[in-house]
């Protein structure tokens, strides 16, 4: 698979870089108070990120003045396994370089499904913060480098990726609600088609091991 620097300009239809941050307390602090674990986890808050001066700015600035969450996901990773979306844009910045792999929500088909084939890679340098669009659908970032792992910011509307609410549903689009503010197309190898999320991703699992 083609892995495309953000500086490429295809990455605008996906997101864009936000500057005139300075990222560096906030990579000391995801380098000191995170773990790198083998496999992939996900919090989406953690104080000492919220903490941060970065937040109450990133919150002001590049939200205009919603609440926000500052979490991360870290580990190592290769595979594309889900796409999600939510309401609002993500920010992501990582101590390493990472991978996102991102489709549009306009290439999901009218029948929900979407194919893989149509799913980019882009390689994100370190330090460097990014915003995913609303439109963007991505999900766990992936290693860089073989055996590389990552330790990336997760900024969000505040609640993003908590409890599911109770909704009746309405239309096709419904049942793809995974958690709060999180909709969620997994591939029918993921866990979590096997945990009941709509299997809606057809074509291959993408897995970019030796790509890297």
């Amino acid at each position: 698979m083609t892995i495309l620097p953000i500086s490429d300009p295809a990455f605008a239809s996906y997101g864009k870089i936000l500057e005139g941050y300075d990222t560096q307390e906030l990579l000391r602090t995801l380098e000191a108070a995170t773990p790198l674990p083998q496999g992939v986890e996900y919090v989406p808050s953690q104080p000492e990120l919220e903490a941060l001066p970065l937040t109450s700015l990133l919150a002001s600035n590049a939200y205009g003045g919603m609440p926000i969450q500052m979490g991360w996901c870290n580990g190592h990773n290769t595979k594309l396994n889900c796409l999600e979306y939510h309401r609002d844009s993500e920010l992501n910045c990582g101590t390493e370089d990472f991978i996102l792999l991102l489709a549009r929500m306009d290439d999901i088909a009218p029948d929900g499904t979407l194919d893989t084939g149509l799913v980019k890679a882009f390689r994100v340098p370190a330090g460097v913060l990014v915003e995913v669009y609303a439109t963007t659908l991505h999900y766990a970032p992936c290693s860089a480098a073989k055996g590389a792992g990552f330790r990336v910011l997760v900024a969000l509307p505040k609640g993003t990726n908590g409890p599911r609410p109770d909704i009746q549903v309405l239309n096709r689009e419904d049942p793809m609600l995974w958690a709060c503010n999180k909709w969620l197309l997994a591939h029918p190898e993921s866990s979590e088609a096997a945990q009941g999320a709509p299997a809606v991703l057809r074509g291959e699992n993408i897995d970019i091991a030796a790509d890297v």
